[in-house]
């Protein structure tokens, strides 16, 4: 479960959010709604540390994510997965390497475990044949599937989506809608969604 109790952040004094609360439970799908610049990717980057709050408090299961040492703040992004709004794969990397990529940096599993685990996930989001392609060479709906992969690959508890729609047809829209649905009470994992 995810609590965020009164967090208020401001931009050299603009404020951008102003005593957000809400509770977001695992194995649910919860959305963060709100029109352009209204603040939810500040609120998601917050909810993940990247933006330190100016006041309030984001709590993970009762504990308050920006009183975590350092240490343990890195081991506990270890349990988010991100789905980036332009996926941000990296351009040059293959989608296996794109896929790869947080084990590489996280684990000590040997390149034959990590490879099986990214074509488990690879498997798991629809994609087949596709290791070797570069994001250049697959389509818009198949790069969200490979970030959904990359987000999925280390078995998450929790996984943000910042509008994962964006730029995709409706009938991909839904696929994609459907597979972090599927995702998220498969592998209970707390989802949130911008959208």
């Amino acid at each position: 479960m995810i609590e965020l109790i009164d967090v208020k952040k401001s931009f050299d004094d603009n404020p951008v959010l102003k005593g957000v609360s809400a509770t977001m439970e695992s194995g649910k799908t919860n959305l963060i709604i709100g029109t352009s610049g209204s603040g939810k990717t500040v609120l998601m980057k917050c909810m993940i540390g990247l933006f330190h709050i100016d006041s309030g408090a984001i709590k993970y299961h009762g504990e308050d994510l920006f009183s975590l040492p350092d240490n343990d703040l890195k081991k506990f992004r270890e349990k988010i997965g991100m789905l980036f709004q332009g996926t941000a794969l990296f351009d040059s990397m293959t989608v296996e390497q794109n896929v790869m990529f947080p084990l590489n940096m996280f684990t000590n599993q040997s390149y034959r475990e990590r490879k099986k685990r990214v074509n488990l996930v690879l498997d798991r989001v629809n994609l087949k044949n596709v290791n070797n392609k570069l994001p250049s060479e697959i389509s818009g709906g198949m790069k969200k599937r490979v970030g959904i992969a990359r987000a999925i690959v280390l078995n998450p508890k929790y996984l943000f989506c910042d509008e994962p729609n964006s730029g995709l047809d409706p009938q991909t829209s839904m696929v994609i809608d459907r597979l972090i649905h599927e995702i998220t009470t498969e592998y209970d994992i707390n989802t949130v969604i911008n959208t």
